[in-house]
């Protein structure tokens, strides 16, 4: 039999071991030399938009509490307003947890949709994965550096009012799976996250607009059958395009999907079924 962890040994166990994780990750951000935004302005927003976007606040989901989804909604507007107006300067960098916070009860949030493993769960502060979604649909729009970025390994739900590619969102659980990018570039950049009765909405600015423009765009898209069931495949490219003549000047990938399919492989739309991989240059 495979010898239990300390974490396994109980609840006091457990708690000591995400306290010692936690003090490990604090002392790594503190030796890294990385300096963290921390002025919030949302009254003073920057001039420039670099780029926008909006995603709806609730998704039917097969086989999804809506109790869920609509606790989502509270949790969002909490964190989003701990974000709003973050002015992030040259040389500094921007961490998701840093600003938030812990989403406990205490500090009002509810039970909201979670991801363990390969399935999906409830717990206290749920639903934040949606804001950070945003954020970095944002950032990979621009030449700000992702430092830190955790893929959602699997596909666990069909698709549903889907307006990004899929794959181009990250996993955020506090405090060691975080989001966080750096500024790299010469001038400041500002968040600007607020909600409607609808959509979760977000603004990317800066004092003036970029030498290049970006641009995300997906390829390959398809879904196959393998021996441990379907997986939907696909590349996803970032382009940076000179605005004067429209020309490519790089063309990255950003990720080459292969996840797993999760949920009744009876609702993939029979079209996007492929018998075999197309190779891809």
């Amino acid at each position: 039999m495979a010898r239990k962890l300390f974490c396994q040994y109980g609840p006091l166990c457990y708690w000591l071991s995400l306290k010692k994780e936690y003090l490990l990750r604090d002392i790594h951000q503190l030796c890294s030399g990385n300096t963290y935004a921390k002025q919030l302005q949302p009254e003073q927003p920057l001039p420039c938009v670099i780029k926008g976007h909006l995603s709806p606040l609730i998704r039917r989901l097969h086989g999804v509490d809506m109790r869920l989804q609509k606790n989502k909604v509270h949790n969002l507007r909490l964190a989003a307003a701990k974000i709003n107006g973050i002015v992030i300067q040259p040389g500094e960098c921007f961490s998701f947890w840093k600003l938030v916070g812990p989403t406990t009860a205490k500090r009002g949030y509810l039970e909201g949709l979670t991801i363990s493993g390969t399935a999906l769960t409830s717990g206290v502060g749920g639903g934040l994965c949606q804001l950070a979604n945003l954020i970095h649909w944002l950032v990979l729009n621009s030449p700000l550096e992702v430092t830190e970025l955790h893929h959602h390994s699997d596909t666990l739900f069909p698709d549903e009012q889907r307006r990004v590619p899929f794959g181009t969102g990250t996993s955020v659980f506090y405090k060691n799976v975080d989001y966080q990018f750096k500024n790299t570039t010469d001038q400041p950049v500002q968040l600007l996250l607020w909600l409607t009765d609808t959509d979760l909405c977000g603004e990317l600015r800066s004092t003036k607009p970029f030498p290049l423009k970006y641009r995300i765009v997906e390829e390959n898209h398809h879904f196959q059958q393998e021996p441990d069931g379907y997986y939907r495949i696909s590349q996803i490219y970032r382009l940076a395009i000179d605005p004067d003549t429209r020309q490519v000047r790089n063309k990255e990938l950003v990720l080459n999907n292969h996840s797993k399919v999760m949920y009744d492989p009876a609702l993939i739309p029979p079209e996007q079924i492929r018998s075999e991989a197309i190779s891809c240059s």
